[in-house]
């Protein structure tokens, strides 16, 4: 039997910070990009999942049936509903520039929303557990921009304005930058049910060191 918070390797009186940290930290090491496996993170996700839920709903209900987040076995994938999809909500960022919008607008996805712009400026996707960002919008028949596919540049980066985007320590995004919001789409893998992004934002000028000319591998 393994555990949610075996999985997240804490205590089962850990508090919510101390799970947070705890997934922060795993889900790290089991990103594909740093030699996890696809399996392993999914696994990471849904304890974490699991721990979340048990947050939003108490431990009431659980006590009542005579058990816990620490009866779930995560090993035991039966009858479990795994890692289900990640809805993104995606805006161009030449459709922020066009009308005058700002990324840190908390009414920037109402406002492109109201705007009547084309599916593949303004809509949504999903992501299966499996995929990257960017992987997620090609089978959606977007052409984001990318170049590398492997986090040396930034031609694929994204403004993150709702939900987590997982970025392996191994990148060229500067801290700062990924401070303030912004990711590689090309190897961010969602840790949220939900996103709000919005996709290139090559073209900002906090960026212009980090992209590459165009080339064969680039689409736009």
């Amino acid at each position: 039997m393994v555990s949610p918070f075996e999985v997240l390797e804490v205590d089962e009186d850990a508090d919510d910070e101390a799970v947070e940290r705890a997934y922060r930290e795993r889900v790290k090491r089991a990103h594909p990009d740093q030699g996890g496996s696809i399996e392993e993170f999914q696994l990471v996700r849904r304890a974490y999942r699991e721990l979340s839920e048990r947050d939003r709903n108490g431990d009431e209900s659980g006590e009542e049936n005579g058990a816990g987040p620490a009866d779930i076995d995560l090993s035991d994938d039966g009858d479990a509903a795994g890692p289900k999809p990640t809805r993104v909500e995606f805006l161009d960022y030449e459709a922020v520039v066009d009308y005058g919008w700002s990324l840190d607008d908390d009414e920037l996805f109402r406002k492109a929303g109201q705007a009547d712009l084309d599916p593949d400026a303004h809509g949504r996707l999903l992501v299966q557990p499996d995929e990257s960002l960017l992987e997620a919008a090609e089978r959606s028949g977007f052409a984001w921009p990318f170049s590398c596919r492997g986090g040396a540049c930034a031609n694929c980066a994204v403004y993150l304005a709702a939900g987590e985007l997982s970025q392996p320590t191994d990148h060229i995004m500067p801290d700062d930058l990924a401070e303030r919001g912004f990711r590689l789409s090309c190897n961010g893998y969602p840790l949220t049910d939900e996103l709000s992004v919005v996709f290139n934002v090559k073209q900002r000028p906090e960026l212009d060191d980090l992209i590459l000319p165009p080339g064969p591998f680039t689409r736009r």
